[in-house]
């Protein structure tokens, strides 16, 4: 596709957001978590305009560009003219979200198939791996109410989610939320990856060992020594030098 380029036309520092949004796109592409073009990751662009990118609607996520991705107020109004379209109702999470949590830099929500088995469960996650202690320490849920379109809805999602970091919506998928675009990123690989090794674990049919309650403390101190104390940033220049080995299209 022939996009014209908005590095001109932005700020320096929206221009970088949008090249981190739009690897980020890429990255849950890679993975396998996108679901054609039916979810979303949003960013809010740093000021007072209450300004987001977001995808433009129709592209795969493997196509998305720093100049392709769509700005929009919290309406879901377009801020920049674009030749693509967006579209509201799959914007209704992520805004009520933004809407309630200043510190909501970035909303990454998915479709995967782990994720919606696990939150088709009723007990939901369960602390039987590394990974899910992770999530266990910020995880909320929100009961499914069917497809998420209605404004009405949105209070009682804000009350869900709280200030936690996860967020599994019942019967529906998963949804991460982080300070920047790496934070929900790595956030969301580590929610995908519970959700697979607990499919797993149950397909084997054995009876499940479960992590000792006490191990659950302290687990933002734990993380914040795995990652050497920088977040989601000890990860995120090895994923974009990964993006760049093969398409660096992503940063046009």
């Amino acid at each position: 596709m022939n996009i014209a380029s908005l590095r001109e036309v932005v700020s320096a520092e929206e221009w970088q957001l949008r090249v981190d949004l739009a690897a980020c796109y890429r990255l849950v592409a890679l993975y396998g978590w996108s679901d054609l073009v039916f979810t979303h990751v949003s960013a809010r662009i740093p000021g007072p305009e209450h300004h987001f990118l977001i995808n433009p609607y129709g592209l795969m996520f493997d196509e998305i560009t720093a100049s392709s991705l769509v700005k929009v107020d919290q309406d879901c109004q377009k801020v920049i003219a674009s030749p693509f379209p967006v579209n509201p109702a799959g914007f209704t999470i992520h805004s009520c979200i933004h809407q309630a949590r200043e510190d909501a830099g970035c909303v990454l929500h998915t479709h995967t198939r782990a994720g919606v088995a696990v939150s088709a469960q009723k007990a939901g996650v369960l602390p039987i791996s590394q990974q899910s202690t992770f999530v266990l320490a910020s995880l909320a849920y929100h009961g499914y109410e069917g497809v998420a379109l209605r404004d009405e809805e949105k209070p009682r999602l804000q009350a869900s989610v709280g200030s936690k970091n996860f967020l599994m919506l019942r019967n529906h998928g998963l949804l991460t939320i982080g300070r920047t675009i790496p934070d929900a990123f790595l956030s969301m690989y580590t929610f995908e990856n519970t959700c697979r090794i607990q499919i797993d674990a149950q397909a084997g049919g054995g009876e499940l060992t479960y992590v000792d309650p006490r191990i659950m403390e302290g687990m933002a101190q734990v993380m914040k020594t795995v990652t050497a104390g920088q977040g989601a940033n000890i990860a995120w220049p090895a994923l974009l030098r990964r993006l760049d080995r093969t398409d660096a299209s992503y940063k046009s």
